[in-house]
């Protein structure tokens, strides 16, 4: 066996002994989905550096740091203070690396910055989550009103190049209010010749955090936090400190954990506002959860039955599509028929086979809702993360069978939490990463 493939061969996989409530308090790390927004955006950034404070080492933020480094910036990742400091003043290739970008989804939030410090940027493929169609052609009609050439090649790259110096504003519509279409069209409409209006924005905070961002280096961004945004565009963009805001699909997850395992926990430095229809379905299933500031309480015993639930999701504010996996986990546990409805990716059912495994009771119906028959008990099992989300939710369920479980290729669930077994061992839950025979990192 060759070297490389004796490295594929030994992965980690992670040790889960079910059964235990959890109690304590914890706090959540900040948001993937700013951050990465953030750490490409600090591209366009010709002098200084950028500092992001409270970063977490999760895999996706690893290739995130890789990428730029591939494009020519300096990252100085400071470990034990959790900041980093990103110099993009050599950056000098608008080509993306295959084995980087093709590793994680965050990859596209490269295409505005590299365009704007460069004129052109080369895309060869999109990593991420296998949860069914995610096009990006509407960030190119976007970069092409914009005043971009966008061009296909034979072999699926994208080449974009900008056909004057800046972008130049216009009306943008977006069919579908993507948080990264609207992060990549506002960067690139930030730093363009006039104003831009941007119809059907997303309103999720984490775009909220990256525009208030934007306006903190210089940019004059209005209208975050609704559908419409005007963009006036500035020559540059200067180099600042920020911290962005928490996660609150990590904090949906441990709310799920509490509720599926049972126990008494607190999650502290967290954003309550950004958590109602989570908390509200919770409730609804018989969750105890109170708030405090910026802190909620979530207690359940095992003793008391879990209420069904229907659930569809929806952009923000509505019901998070990252939580509807973990949600179903929860609903194998109730007393009754539960009915979820997956209404923005049309492959995110990839747990449906693991939880079978684990003595779930599920149907997928022909108009693709999931209907969840609550049994009494899950059991352990070796089962595999197939993706990020979908790790997430039968890690939740290992949680709440009795006996060892072993879930496999956890690269997926490093992907966006940090170190999750230490933070559910701090809960009181026996989870340990091992060794296994097994690819941490196949092709997405």
């Amino acid at each position: 066996m060759s070297k490389v493939r004796e490295l594929m061969a030994v992965g980690t996989a992670l040790r889960v002994h079910g059964g235990t409530p959890l109690f304590g308090e914890i706090s959540v790390q900040r948001a993937k989905n700013s951050i990465l927004a953030m750490i490409a955006a600090s591209i366009v950034v010709e002098h200084g550096e950028t500092v992001l404070h409270d970063v977490p080492e999760i895999e996706d933020v690893q290739r995130a740091f890789e990428l730029l480094r591939a494009v020519g910036a300096r990252v100085e990742h400071d470990r034990l203070n959790r900041s980093v400091r990103i110099d993009a003043s050599n950056i000098s290739s608008g080509r993306m690396p295959e084995d980087i970008a093709s590793q994680f989804r965050g990859s596209v939030l490269f295409l505005a910055p590299l365009q704007i410090r460069l004129g052109y940027v080369e895309l060869p493929g999109v990593g991420g989550c296998d949860i069914g169609t995610r096009k990006i052609d509407f960030h190119h009609r976007g970069f092409a009103r914009l005043g971009a050439n966008v061009q296909y090649s034979d072999d699926g790259s994208t080449i974009i190049d900008l056909e004057g110096a800046r972008f130049r504003g216009t009306l943008l519509y977006l069919d579908l209010p993507s948080h990264t279409g609207t992060e990549n069209l506002m960067l690139a409409a930030a730093m363009a010749e006039g104003q831009t209006i941007l119809e059907n924005a997303s309103v999720e905070p984490e775009v909220w955090d990256f525009g208030n961002f934007l306006n903190a280096m210089g940019a004059d961004i209005r209208g975050l936090g609704t559908n419409t945004l005007f963009i006036n565009g500035v020559s540059r963009l200067h180099a600042i400190e920020y911290t962005p805001m928490p996660d609150r699909i990590v904090t949906g997850t441990i709310m799920i954990a509490a509720a599926i395992a049972g126990g008494d926990i607190t999650i502290h430095d967290t954003e309550p506002s950004h958590m109602r229809i989570v908390i509200a379905k919770l409730e609804q299933m018989g969750v105890e959860i109170s708030i405090e500031g910026k802190s909620i309480r979530i207690r359940r015993s095992r003793y008391n039955a879990l209420n069904p639930i229907n659930i569809q999701t929806h952009p923000y504010p509505g019901f998070p599509t990252d939580l509807q996996p973990c949600m179903a986990a929860l609903s194998t546990l109730a007393q009754g028929t539960s009915y979820i409805r997956e209404r923005i990716f049309d492959n995110r059912y990839g747990y449906v086979n693991a939880l079978l495994r684990m003595g779930a009771d599920i149907l997928i119906s022909q108009s693709n809702v999931c209907i969840i028959n609550g049994v009494n008990h899950l059991r352990p099992a070796r089962i595999s993360a197939v993706n990020l989300r979908s790790g997430a939710t039968v890690l939740l369920a290992a949680l709440a069978a009795e006996g060892e479980s072993f879930i496999n290729n956890v690269y997926q669930i490093d992907r966006g939490y940090e170190a999750i077994e230490d933070k559910l061992t701090q809960l009181g839950a026996d989870v340990t990463r091992v060794q296994t025979a097994f690819s941490p990192r196949p092709a997405l």
